[in-house]
Formats: structure tokens, sequence, C-alpha cells
């Protein structure tokens, strides 16, 4: 539609033009107004007159005052007989110049032929343009298999990210710096016989940073670095992709030695033949041409693939084979040292107060990626905007910590007076068998102000990170789960559908301790599952079950079981501090947030 108009617009410009170089001939921009002959001769008798230009039929009269008036004459009877006949003064039009003008061959030839060819000219240029776009998009066609790896190399006007700038991930470091090195002295290592791995795949989850670590590998190796995201393979026809890997390879061999970075590998590197999510002809192909390329009958020892995926188990095998990916990073969630020096780095270039204690902040933050703590000191920045502050405190960055995790406060959504104390005795329960119980994480915050989907909540954090997970934790985690259920039940006599989440997560905790775990006495060291499938979209699809009916029932008995014990454990704690529930449930009503030293002063 945009290109109809454009030639639209450009044939429309083209009649105006022509119409004004038509006018330019005719020599039609003096302004002149036509008169009557008989009011020429009366100009001429009065002696007004002192030039006449005859052309044509036309007569053009210059007065003397300068003006200009023009006339129509019979066609075929000279000028000076026709003023005669009109009763002009002999005399008087022999004193004034008269001057025959004869239109020039080019006025005559472009006046008569012009109009009659201009419409084929319009034609001719319109279908000009057409050929043109349809040339352009015959390229476009020839160029549809050609790579789309960008070299990373020619990259301007960016911040450059190198190793110093990528926070913990020690290991992985040293592992692409080996490739790195490689590249750049490959006689170290042929030394020794030794051949640097053709494939390697870095393996973390969502936010942890491989991007970053690819382009920390870009920027510090001095070899041509091509990225490629794995969908930019995937097209609607079949060998499209397969041939967009063969350019990109062939490319990178060019200027060997040189790095491919395929980012997301997983949008082409699914296992084959599955069933579940479709096949797909075009994808397979594209794999098997990668496959082909990272180690086939033409192989290419200076060209290394680096991959990024957050989804190995759905890869597929002859991926991962030792010749093709066979170096495996994983990269895990930052530790609390790692989580302060990633802290560090993304506060270089904002105004912190000196108050901020990023340690503190990087204590209650555990399970966060790198990119949670970029998103958190930018909250953080943003809250301090909103505020009209000058620097970033350490209250910014503790409520940007709420804001990632549980979404933003709604201070408009506001409880009435009975569901504002419902909330408040139903946080103040998690909160009381949370300090009651050994193996928990303190309490750090006791809100009931609704922030993301939560009426409230009990912020609780690990003071150290967690790799190994005890029954006893997982026991003491149920009774804290339960623990608004059972002072709703204790102080209402009835239930809300506040609860509603916490019985999803119990119910969840409780199956996989019996049947992942093994932390079952009935049960076993047996792991059950119920013949779970992953289909395209990553979630899980139930299959038939692996175990018999009268399994599934000791099973659905161990949880009720572990589920009855918790319960049971909370409400004895509960109605033994009955008068701390309150106590706290009426602090909530009044201040609606009790943060981590006015909890415990309470508790005193």
């Amino acid at each position: 539609m945009k290109l109809l108009f454009r030639y639209i617009a450009i044939v429309f410009f083209i009649l105006l033009s022509a119409a004004a170089f038509l006018v330019a001939l005719n020599g039609s921009f003096e302004e002149t107004s036509v008169v009557p002959l008989s009011e020429v001769v009366l100009k001429i008798n009065s002696d007004q007159v002192s030039e006449i230009a005859v052309k044509g039929e036309e007569l053009e009269i210059k007065l003397n005052d300068g003006g200009l008036i023009s006339a129509k004459k019979e066609p075929g009877v000279s000028a000076f007989e026709t003023l005669l006949n009109l009763g002009a003064d002999k005399q008087k039009i022999s004193k004034i110049k008269i001057s025959i003008e004869e239109p020039s061959g080019t006025m005559v030839l472009l006046s008569n032929i012009l109009p009659a060819i201009l419409p084929f000219i319009l034609i001719i240029l319109i279908f000009w343009f057409m050929f043109r776009q349809a040339q352009k998009g015959s390229v476009q066609a020839f160029s549809f298999g050609k790579s789309r790896a960008k070299l990373a190399n020619l990259m301007n006007g960016s911040k450059k990210v190198k190793f110093r700038d990528v926070a913990g991930l020690i290991e992985a470091k040293e592992e692409v710096s080996e490739v790195v090195e490689f590249l750049q002295d490959p006689k170290k290592f042929h030394k020794l016989g030794a051949r640097i791995p053709r494939g390697v795949l870095l393996v973390g989850s969502p936010g942890t940073g491989k991007t970053l670590l690819a382009k920390a590998v870009a920027n510090e190796a001095n070899v041509p670095f091509y990225y490629v995201s794995g969908s930019e393979f995937v097209e609607m026809f079949v060998g499209v992709g397969a041939n967009r890997v063969r350019d990109t390879f062939e490319t990178a061999k060019k200027t060997s030695p040189s790095i491919v970075f395929i980012d997301e590998i997983d949008a082409v590197g699914r296992h084959r033949g599955a069933g579940l999510g479709g096949g797909h002809d075009e994808r397979e192909q594209t794999l098997n041409q990668i496959l082909v390329e990272m180690d086939g009958f033409d192989t290419n020892d200076a060209v290394i693939v680096m991959a990024a995926t957050n989804r190995p188990d759905i890869l597929d095998p002859a991926l991962l084979r030792p010749g093709r990916f066979d170096r495996r990073i994983i990269l895990d969630e930052p530790s609390m040292k790692d989580r302060l020096e990633i802290l560090k780095i993304h506060s270089v270039e904002k105004p912190l107060a000196k108050d901020v204690d990023l340690k503190k902040v990087a204590e209650r933050t555990p399970g966060f990626s790198g990119a949670d703590l970029a998103n958190l000191v930018n909250e953080g920045a943003i809250l301090a905007a909103r505020k009209d502050q000058k620097e970033i405190t350490n209250e910014n960055l503790l409520q940007a910590i709420e804001k990632v995790m549980l979404g933003p406060e709604r201070r408009s959504h506001v409880f009435s007076k009975k569901e504002k104390e419902i909330t408040a005795y139903h946080e103040a329960g998690h909160a009381i068998t949370a300090i009651s119980l050994p193996n928990t994480d303190p309490v750090h915050k006791v809100s009931i102000v609704s922030r993301g989907r939560a009426g409230g909540y009990t912020l609780k954090l690990p003071t150290e990170d967690k790799h190994l997970r005890s029954k006893s934790e997982f026991e003491s985690e149920l009774a804290v789960l339960l623990g608004g259920y059972a002072a709703e039940k204790l102080i209402f006599k009835e239930m809300t559908t506040g609860a509603s989440n916490d019985l999803k997560v119990a119910s969840e905790l409780a199956r996989k301790m019996v049947t992942q775990y093994g932390m079952s006495d009935k049960i076993g060291p047996v792991v059950y599952k119920q013949g779970e499938e992953l289909i395209f979209l990553g979630k899980e699809m139930p299959g038939d079950k692996t175990y018999s009916e009268t399994t599934a029932s000791s099973i659905d008995s161990e949880v009720s079981k572990f589920i009855a014990e918790a319960l049971k454990r909370t409400k004895d704690i509960l109605i033994k501090k009955s008068v701390l529930l309150r106590k706290i449930a009426e602090v909530l009503i009044e201040k609606e947030t009790l943060e981590q030293k006015e909890f415990y002063a309470l508790l005193k």
C-alpha cells in the first residue's frame, strides 16, 4: 500500500512539472488582462499605447505606464487592418512600435507533441518502478538462505564487556579462557598433542549470565566472533535453515580462526523424533546440518562453536556427544559472595548513599540471578528518582528486593476491616510458627500490604546459601506454610481462600518428599513419577502411572500424614502462643508492616 501511494505521488509530481513547463513555454507567467479590441482602439487614440506584439491571433499591448493587456483579433486579417476598421487613428498607429513574433519551432513541437507522448512516458515510468521493485524482491529471494550471523568485533558505540565485568562464574571463565588462549596461541596446546574442544555449551538458568559471558569472550578474543540466535535458522520453508548454517560456517572458515556463538540453541537442537510437540522437518534438517558442520567429513578445528541454553534436557544426544559439544559449562546461581560482586558492578555508575550496605542486600537475595540483581539495582534507582532523591539509599534497595520478589505495592487494594483483621492473623501465624521451630529461616519482615497477587506476606530469608535440604527442614517448612491456615481456624473458627496458595505449595512439597526425595519411612527410598513427558512448551504433561493403585494409595496416605503432622505442630504452637499471636496481629492492623527489629522486639 505504501508503494502504491509512492507511485501515485511520483505520477502527480511529473504531471505537475509538465504542466508548469508548458505554461513556461507559452510565457503566461506575467499577469495580463484580456480586453476587447474596441478598448484597445480607445487607448491608441488617447496615446496610452507604446508597443504592440502580434503573436498569431493574440495581441499583447504594452501601455505607457508599464501595464500589459491582451486582446484577440479576427483570424486571417492583419492587426493593422483590424485596428483601422475599428476606428483607430492611422497616424497614432504609425507612432506605435508594432512587432510580429512567430512561435518557435521548439515550442510548436512541444505544445503539439508533448500532450500526446506524456501519457506513454508516465506508463513507462510506472513499469520501470515496478520492475525495479521486482528486481529487489528477486535479490532478497536469493539472499533468503544467507547467514544471519553478525560479526561482534564490528560493534561500536557500546561498552565492551570483558571478563573483569563478569562477577563470579570463576570456573566458567577459566573454561572459556582456555578456548580464547587456544585460538591466540594454538602451538602451546599442539606441542602436547592436545585438541581444543570443538564445541562449548553454556548451560544455566535464565539470567545467570550465559550471553554476558559470550560477550566477554567476543571482546577478549582477538579473533572474529560471529553471533546468531537459534531461532534465526528456522524458517517456514524447509531447507532454508540448513542453507543458513552452511553459509554461517563458510563465512567463519574464511576468517578462521574464529568463534561462532549460537544463542538459545534449543530452538533448533531439540531432540529429534520425540513425537510430542509435532514433527518439524525444517528444524530437524537445520539440526542435521549443524551436526555435520561441527563433526562431519569436512570439519575445521579453527572454528569453535559456542552455544547457550537453559534447557539441556531437551537437546538431541547427537549434539552433546564428544566431538561436537564436548565441553559443557554449568553456570550456577551466584553465591552470596558473587552476588555482592555483581551488585558492586551494577552500582558503579549509580550514586549510592553512605548508608548503603550491599552486603546486607546480597544476604537478602538468595536465589537471585545476575539479571535479577541488575534489575534490583535499577528498581532501587527508579524508586529514588520517584521520590526526587539525589542518591540511592539502603531503604530503596531493600524495597526493590520485595518489588522484584513479590511485585509492586498495591496501596489501592484496600481491605475491609474484617479482611484486614483476617490477613493480620494469617501473617502473624506464619511468623510465629517460623520463629518457634528449628531449621527455619529468620523472619525479615511481616506485612499486610498487598504486593503482586499476595494479600500479605512474611519475608523469610536464609542466613547462608543452601545446596542440600534435610527432612527436618522440610517438616518445619510445611508447618510454617500451614501457619496462616491454622491461625484463621483458631481465631475465626472458619476458613477463607487466603490460604489457597499456601496449601498448594505445602501439598506439592509433601508429595515430593514422598515420591522424589525418599523421605517417607513407609514408601522407602524409591522415586515414583507419574510418567511425565516434556512437550515443546517446556511444561509437563501427565502420562501413564509407573506404579500400582496400591502404591498410589500409600503415597496419598503418606502425603496426608506429612500434612496432618505439620498442621498439628502448628496448632500446638499457636495455641501455646495465642497471646503473642493476638499482640502481633493487633500491631499489624495498626502499622501494616513490621520490620525485623520491630518484630523481634515484640517477641521479648
